[in-house]
């Protein structure tokens, strides 16, 4: 019995553990870009950050520069910036890379970052206060969105995450960037919708495909796990366990 057991844990935990994430490789991308533009200038200075890339909605409304969409996200104002952004980045993007995997994460933090920023200009030119903005912000208030998405798909719990505190972390989140000045609230608000939105297209169909395919997704005992696999290994059926989870 205990050889079925082992072979499971072996399957699931220890690639998890060793693997080289996405997200950790992003946020060196990002750090990386931050490091060589502070080399070659002011990060602090918004004229140095428009030329290098930051969102100007002028310029993408009436010149057609829509690569400010995507490009703003990589860039910072800062180190108190970037460190803020890259701190919330590390714990909640990884535990939703491991959820979605690898391929859906990067899709809906690109988009995410998109519509934060497509938010942005929409807000600007109904106000018509136009301001040069950068940030990774959107896509990680997009990761908290999926986040919320997730934790109500598995009862209000997923890994360490109780929807009572991420609801109250995501609150205090927003109402800390709408009272603090300099802070892209809009681009908050439009990432944490989005990722919510975003994520019941690509997660709540990939959660259905791994109830169907391996018998629904549940907290199994070792008991349960010893079981399933020596009937599967009766039918003839060979399962990979870590499928489920990192799909």
């Amino acid at each position: 019995m205990n050889e079925g057991y082992e072979e499971i844990t072996q399957s699931t935990t220890e690639p998890v553990m060793r693997e080289i994430t996405l997200t950790n490789i992003m946020i060196a991308v990002v750090i990386i870009i931050y490091v060589v533009t502070e080399f070659k200038g002011d990060t602090g200075d918004a004229e140095f950050m428009y030329k290098c890339g930051a969102l100007w909605t002028p310029d993408v409304i009436e010149n057609g520069q829509y690569y400010r969409l995507l490009s703003a996200v990589f860039l910072h104002f800062g180190a108190e910036h970037l460190f803020g952004n890259v701190l919330l980045w590390y714990f909640m993007g990884n535990i939703l890379e491991r959820a979605m995997g690898k391929i859906r994460y990067f899709i809906l933090f690109m988009l995410t970052g998109i519509c934060g920023n497509a938010a942005t200009i929409l807000w600007e030119m109904h106000t018509g206060d136009f301001a040069v903005s950068a940030g990774a912000s959107g896509a990680i208030f997009g990761i908290l969105g999926a986040l919320l998405l997730i934790v109500i798909c598995h009862k209000g719990h997923y890994e360490y995450m109780s929807l009572k505190r991420l609801l109250f972390f995501v609150g205090l989140s927003l109402a800390i960037g709408y009272e603090t000045a300099g802070v892209n609230y809009v681009a908050h608000a439009a990432g944490l919708v989005s990722g919510f939105l975003l994520a019941a297209i690509i997660y709540i169909p990939l959660k259905r495909y791994s109830s169907l395919a391996f018998g629904g997704r549940k907290n199994y005992t070792k008991e349960n796990l010893n079981q399933r696999y020596n009937i599967n290994k009766q039918k003839g059926v060979n399962v990979t366990w870590a499928k489920i989870v990192d799909c």
